[in-house]
């Protein structure tokens, strides 16, 4: 259930007088803006956003099998939990972002073991002010079309995690930075060799184009965007309200520590092209130049096969 269903839920039914309080005591507020320390002083917002001064931002969640969950709950949590009582007296108001999955078709979608329901199709979704794109196995040229076209208007269209590989796909990233999880850097630079990879930040931006790094990162664009849309103070409130502590979102500079390459070792084997570990006893192998390397798929090992000295060399 959304925090909008739950809040007029129970509202409905008198709950709401037995808990605390949405605008919060000032001891509460005052707490929730004291971000602990981090080495990166945070960020001032260039880019900021406009926001409607009612009704809402409708955001897009573009989905197909294989959706990886942290990629699509991450950033739909942080964006169904920003409230703003102060933005009008309706619910819509209040809670700014109208959610919904888009997906070629009404049928289930596999994330995670679950079954998502898509609450719409390419060919009659609302056109979103803000898409988010989650890594996933299913991308298409369907996808890949719907997403040119809905970002002629968006006010921003992020990638999280691999998902940068389908927004790549459309071209839409040529000459322009991104990133990915880091794994997969050097995969998306022989891929994408017109994208300019960015490594070891929690997110990239240019224009209405943005992408974030692996996994929790897409929280971090998310409570981003929030600060874009409607400032620091709400942002912070967002995260605070999550418990979420990670400081990305104030400087993406906070993930630099992917900016080191893992080493490989006989005792702990690294997969070349996604620096995985692997188990040398199951794992597939090849040999070159008299070593052997091992590998977590056998698509990771086809991959090395084609062109070796381009995984064994450089960084």
């Amino acid at each position: 259930m959304k925090r909008r269903e739950f809040i007029r839920n129970s509202a409905a039914l008198g709950v709401l007088a037995a808990l605390p309080s949405c605008t919060r005591s000032n001891n509460v507020a005052n707490a929730a803006n004291e971000q602990p320390a981090t080495s990166e002083k945070p960020i001032a917002i260039t880019n900021p956003l406009h926001a409607p001064a009612h009704g809402n931002i409708p955001v897009a969640f573009v989905i197909s099998q294989g959706t990886v969950m942290i990629d699509f709950a991450g950033p739909w949590e942080v964006l169904n939990n920003v409230m703003i009582p102060s933005r009008g007296s309706s619910m819509e108001d209040q809670m700014p972002f109208q959610t919904y999955a888009v997906a070629e078709t009404m049928q289930p979608v596999s994330m995670g073991g679950l079954k998502v329901l898509p609450h719409y199709t390419f060919a009659n979704a609302p056109a979103p002010k803000v898409v988010v794109i989650p890594a996933q196995n299913g991308a298409n040229k369907a996808m890949s079309d719907w997403i040119v076209r809905v970002t002629k208007a968006t006010d921003v269209t992020m990638s999280v995690c691999t998902g940068a590989f389908v927004l790549a796909s459309t071209g839409l990233l040529n000459g322009k930075p991104a990133t990915t999880h880091h794994g997969a850097y050097r995969t998306f630079e022989e891929q994408f060799p017109n994208v300019k990879v960015q490594r070891g930040v929690r997110f990239a931006e240019d224009g209405n184009l943005a992408s974030s790094g692996g996994l929790s990162s897409g929280i971090d664009l998310a409570l981003h965007v929030v600060d874009r849309y409607f400032g620091r103070k709400v942002a912070t409130d967002t995260a605070y309200n999550l418990e979420y502590q990670g400081q990305g979102w104030l400087n993406p500079k906070t993930n630099t520590v992917y900016l080191q390459t893992a080493i490989s070792t006989d005792e702990h084997p690294l997969c070349p092209i996604c620096q995985m570990e692997v188990d040398p006893k199951t794992a597939p192998k090849s040999a070159y130049n008299g070593r052997t390397y091992y590998f977590c798929s056998g698509d990771h090992k086809a991959t090395f096969d084609k062109s070796p000295q381009k995984w064994t060399t450089g960084s």
